[in-house]
């Protein structure tokens, strides 16, 4: 029986592998949640390392999956020592403890860790983040490969899966801008529509929207490897491979969702938090390794919504 652990599995990423690794009916999988507690899931507080020592050491996984994080990056500029916790020590105390039970551990990045300058970016360009977040993520790479010398480190970009509200991706969390935009119904006459002001999108940062079943797919394929000896090591990436700002998201998403929304490009940045202009990530190891899916957008949006009704005015429909 090959033994998983899955750290973070109510979040975004987590749920996605969590689905993803039941299609292994000879795997056994352990999922872990802190904040939002789930049916078949153990409760564990990722920054109490005697914890988390426990716990390795109670389930003795043969693989660690670390898709917990603090990944907000307005949250992290403004509270560091929380995403130093969750994002450096978490990771460290982790990797350590597995690597006593000789367990892969596989931590997700981010590709904040560049400064979007110069895209495209191997897996051994020179990190050089511009924010707290993406520093944060650079230190926990650098924790985990200190700690184990049995570890990987995933890079990952802007990420869209099925979610549990619209705020879970930076891609979803447009939704009710977009609908609230929304040009009124043509029966309803002129004088008597109320003003809808345009929503602004930022058309300046281009990202990578990658589809969290997919990156799910792509660490099974990883972890079958570990399982049959032959274990990825080090630092690799996977994106999505179609680039596009959130003013171009958007019109796509208003596009799926059928509403007639008003939309403005913002073509300079506007975010309080600096963002990388391009942080494109080559997907070259992986790929080369016969590793790898990619949904085109269009049909995993369209997925997302379908899973995840909503009222005309952008909210959850239960």
């Amino acid at each position: 029986m090959f033994k998983v652990a899955v750290i973070g599995a109510s979040g975004l990423l987590g749920r996605a592998l969590v689905d993803e690794l039941a299609r292994e009916p000879a795997w056994q999988v352990v999922a872990t949640t802190f904040s939002r507690p789930a049916q078949n899931t153990l409760t564990l507080d990722i920054r109490d390392a005697q914890a988390v020592e426990q716990f390795v050491e109670r389930e003795a996984p043969d693989a660690l999956v670390i898709a917990a994080a603090e990944r907000r990056p307005d949250v992290c500029e403004h509270n560091p020592a929380l995403a130093h916790a969750l994002n450096v020590d978490a990771v460290r105390t982790l990797a350590t403890a597995a690597g006593r039970r000789g367990a892969w551990t596989l931590s997700i990045s981010t590709d904040y860790v560049f400064d979007g300058a110069h895209p495209t970016y191997r897996h051994d360009a020179t990190p050089s983040p511009i924010n707290a977040y993406g520093r944060s993520k650079l230190e926990g790479e650098r924790a985990l490969l200190e700690a184990t010398g049995l570890g990987c480190v995933l890079r990952l970009p802007l990420l869209y899966g099925p979610i549990v509200d619209w705020t879970e991706s930076a891609v979803t969390s447009l939704v009710p801008a977009i609908v609230a935009s929304a040009s009124t119904s043509a029966s309803t006459s002129a004088s008597a529509a109320p003003q809808v002001k345009p929503a602004v999108m930022d058309a300046w940062a281009i990202r990578y929207p990658t589809f969290t079943p997919d990156v799910a797919f792509v660490i099974r394929q990883m972890l079958t490897r570990h399982a049959r000896g032959e274990a990825i090591r080090g630092i690799v990436q996977w994106s999505g491979d179609e680039p596009m700002t959130k003013y171009e998201i958007a019109l796509r998403l208003a596009k799926a969702l059928q509403v007639d929304a008003r939309l403005t490009p913002q073509y300079t940045p506007a975010d309080a938090t600096p963002r990388p202009h391009n942080c494109h990530l080559a997907s070259t190891q992986l790929e080369a390794l016969g590793i790898g899916r990619r949904t085109p957008f269009d049909a995993g949006i369209r997925q997302v919504l379908t899973a995840f009704p909503w009222r005309g005015d952008g909210t959850h429909r239960q």
